[in-house]
C-alpha cells in the first residue's frame, strides 16, 4: 500500500512537471498563429479565433533566414568538431596517460567550471581582436571549441573502458595516438553522441558571444536576428513566436536522431570517476 501511494505521488510530480515543460511550447504555438491584437487582447484567448500564417509570413519577410540560418550551422558545425575532437583527446590524456602533473592539470579544468562564463569574454574577444577574426564566423566557433565539461565528459568515456582493447592495440604495434583514434575513439561513440547534443543545443541558443563578435546584417546567427525582432517600444509576438519555433527546429532534429545514443553517453558518464 505504501509503495502504490509513493509511486501515484511520484506519478503527480512528474506529470505536474511535464505540464510545466510543454504549456509554454504549446502557447508559442499557437500564439505564432493569432493576429497582433489576439495577443494583446484582455483576457488572454487560448486558441486564436481566426489561425493565420501572418506571423510566418512576416518572419521571412524581415528576417534573412536562409543567409543567418547557414551561418549558425556553420558556427555549429566547427564548434561541435572542433569540441569533439579536443576534448577527446584531452579526455583521453587525462584517462589514459600518466605524465606529471596530471591530476592538478585536471583539478584546474574543473576549477574552470565553477567561473561563469561571462568572466572569459573580455580576454576571448582580445584573442579574437589580436588574430584580426572579428566580424567572421570563425570567432563564432572557436572559443567554444575548447570546453572543460567536454574534457570531463570524455575522461568519464575512457575511464569506463577496459584497458584490455589497449593493451592488444599496443601488442599489435599501435601507437598512442593509432590506438586512441582506431580503438578507444569507436568505442565512445555513445558519449561523442551526447557531447554533440550539449554542444549544439549551446551553439544554437549562444547570443552574447554571437552579439559581441558577430558581423552585422544577414551574416548574424539566428539568436542574433531572432533577438533583433524584439522592439524598442512594441514587438510583433506572433512573427516573434514563428521564428521561434522556426529556429528551434533544427535542435529538435538534431535530438530525435541522436537521442538514443545521448542518453547511453549521459547514463555512462557517472559509472567511474
Amino acid at each position: 500500500m505504501t509503495s502504490r501511494r509513493g509511486q501515484w505521488r511520484l506519478h503527480v510530480v512528474l506529470i505536474t512537471a511535464v505540464v510545466l515543460m510543454v504549456v509554454p511550447f504549446v502557447w508559442e504555438i499557437l500564439t505564432s498563429f493569432k493576429t497582433s491584437n489576439e495577443v494583446a487582447s484582455l483576457p488572454p484567448t487560448l486558441f486564436p479565433s481566426t489561425p493565420t500564417d501572418k506571423g510566418y509570413r512576416s518572419f521571412f519577410h524581415v528576417t534573412p533566414f536562409w543567409a543567418q540560418f547557414s551561418v549558425s550551422v556553420i558556427s555549429l558545425v566547427l564548434r561541435v568538431v572542433g569540441q569533439v575532437f579536443v576534448a577527446a583527446l584531452a579526455g583521453y590524456a587525462f584517462a589514459r596517460l600518466n605524465f606529471p602533473g596530471r591530476r592538478t592539470l585536471f583539478a584546474c579544468f574543473m576549477l574552470m567550471l565553477m567561473v561563469p562564463s561571462q568572466l572569459f569574454l573580455l580576454g576571448q574577444f582580445d584573442i579574437m581582436k589580436g588574430l584580426g577574426l572579428l566580424d567572421t564566423v570563425p570567432a563564432l566557433a572557436i572559443p567554444g571549441i575548447f570546453s572543460a565539461f567536454g574534457t570531463f565528459l570524455m575522461r568519464q568515456a575512457f575511464l569506463t573502458m577496459p584497458k584490455d582493447y589497449e593493451e592488444a592495440a599496443r601488442l599489435d604495434g599501435a601507437g598512442t595516438f593509432r590506438t586512441f583514434w582506431s580503438v578507444m575513439l569507436p568505442m565512445a561513440r555513445s558519449m561523442i553522441a551526447a557531447l554533440a547534443v550539449l554542444t549544439s543545443l549551446y551553439s544554437w541558443n549562444d547570443l552574447l558571444w554571437p552579439l559581441i563578435v558577430a558581423p552585422a546584417g544577414d551574416a548574424r546567427p539566428l539568436p542574433v536576428g531572432l533577438a533583433s525582432l524584439q522592439g524598442q517600444f512594441g514587438t510583433d509576438y506572433p512573427t516573434l513566436m514563428a521564428g521561434a519555433l522556426i529556429c528551434t527546429l533544427p535542435l529538435v532534429v538534431v535530438f530525435i536522431v541522436l537521442q538514443r545514443q545521448f542518453f547511453a553517453g549521459i547514463a555512462s558518464s557517472g559509472l567511474k570517476g
